[in-house]
């Protein structure tokens, strides 16, 4: 027998969830492209039908938050695989707009159910921030592909969707490994409120504008690059998978980082460095200045995004702060291609582009307080640096399978009483040892 670890069939699964879900955002620029080119649209009306898609998948969520754990993880992937495949494939099968829209509608609401389920288990699991890593690591490889692929194909909205379409029935089969309720694996669940109230709301508020900013260009990436760049389509699609797999390489350097660093520089420092990114894309004019831009923007992208997944899931153990906010950034990912088409035909892709820095740089405040704010109180894996913390901490945040007795993930850091030595006794070293069981008195 070997002596290797092997992954957990329910990770493996929810990874391949958390892939199929982030898709249609990923293949986004490519969607729109598509939609506009195919059927007529123009960038505007494109950009509205991909808002449509993703707003369905941040109601989805939205929804998910507060009735998941009734549904059970397995129904509720099915249910959403499901829905992406009739509606992404019906979407690809027509060439009606109304038709295309009640698909890609269909399709987001799975796309958002495949998400919500896939962020409540990476919540669940040992240490979240990994876990989210994982499945950002396989969506990028997986988007990357296709952006090789696609531009190969025939013209026309159908291949993307239908690759979305695809990878919902492939994940599929691995349903039968998620439990078929939460107590399967989490035990009786706890009751009560949602903790970190104020924080777990400043953070779903910024990252809805956070992810909005980063959609906005990613929406018109395409045609900056096609019209502004003068790129052809097989050009764009390659700098999109280097860009991706850029990416790639961001999203091991997370991972092999972990929590060395805290969340509160990647996520401030991370954000200020995509700022800048979105502020060179949005004016490029040539092949160079496009290709850096975008590579640097996705690399540094999903870096971030996992830590403020992984500081979403630390915020509550049952996985609800990280559903609220998963949809929260999903219902800033919907409006997103509206935005940048709004603001990329009013003041042109540049004057987009500062408007979006602003934004970015913004939002990077709070979110930064927040995680400065959490990560010093929490019983989490990595928090635990502050005046030593307490052992119970270390074992609420790596045992699998936490007594009553030990605090629970997300519970507020307890004081260290101090101990008060009689004045003018002075103790040698070697008066204090090690306590034991055995020891009484």
């Amino acid at each position: 027998m070997s002596s290797r670890p092997r992954v957990p069939g329910a990770l493996v699964a929810l990874v391949c969830l958390f892939t199929a879900g982030y898709l249609a955002p990923y293949l986004l620029p490519t969607v729109v492209g598509r939609l506009s080119a195919g059927l007529g649209l123009t960038p505007a009306q494109a950009g509205l039908v991909g808002s449509v898609l993703l707003l369905g998948s941040s109601t989805a969520g939205f929804t998910l938050a507060a009735r998941g754990e009734r549904i059970g993880p397995r129904r509720a992937a099915r249910a959403g695989l499901l829905a992406m495949a009739v509606g992404y494939g019906s979407a690809a099968a027509t060439s009606a707009v109304p038709l295309v829209v009640a698909g890609a509608v269909l399709g987001g609401l799975g796309s958002g159910t495949a998400t919500a389920v896939a962020a409540a288990g990476i919540a669940g699991r040992r240490d979240p921030h990994r876990a989210s890593t994982l499945g950002l690591l396989s969506v990028s490889a997986t988007a990357g592909a296709l952006y090789l692929t696609l531009p190969h194909l025939s013209g026309g909205h159908a291949p993307p969707l239908l690759a979305i379409a695809c990878a919902a029935t492939l994940v599929w089969p691995l349903t039968r490994r998620l439990p078929g309720t939460v107590r399967d694996t989490r035990g009786p669940a706890p009751t009560g409120p949602l903790p970190q109230r104020g924080a777990g709301a400043v953070l779903a508020g910024c990252i809805l504008l956070w992810s909005l900013s980063q959609n906005a260009l990613w929406g018109v990436s395409g045609r900056i690059g096609l019209t502004q760049a003068g790129l052809s389509e097989v050009t764009v699609g390659a700098v999109f998978a280097a860009a991706l797999g850029a990416g790639l390489l961001g999203v091991t350097a997370a991972g092999a980082l972990g929590s060395r660093l805290g969340r509160a520089v990647p996520i401030g420092g991370g954000t200020v460095l995509i700022a800048a990114c979105v502020l060179l894309s949005s004016a490029a004019g040539g092949l160079a200045s496009f290709a850096t831009g975008e590579i640097l923007w996705n690399a540094c992208y999903p870096v971030v995004l996992s830590y403020l997944l992984g500081l979403a899931a630390s915020l509550d153990p049952r996985g609800r702060w990280a559903v609220v906010v998963g949809a929260a950034s999903s219902l800033g990912v919907a409006c997103g291609p509206l935005a940048g088409s709004l603001l990329s035909e009013g003041a042109g892709y540049p004057g987009m582009g500062a408007v979006l820095c602003v934004l970015l740089l913004l939002v990077a405040v709070p979110m930064t307080a927040v995680a400065r704010h959490v990560s010093g109180r929490p019983l989490v894996p990595g928090s635990v640096r502050r005046r030593g913390g307490a052992a119970g901490a270390v074992l609420a945040g790596t045992a699998a399978a936490t007594p009553p007795t030990v605090p629970q993930v997300g519970a507020p850091e307890q004081e260290i009483a101090p101990v008060r030595v009689p004045a003018g006794r002075r103790l040698a070293q070697s008066a204090y040892r090690l306590a034991r069981p055995s020891d009484r008195g």
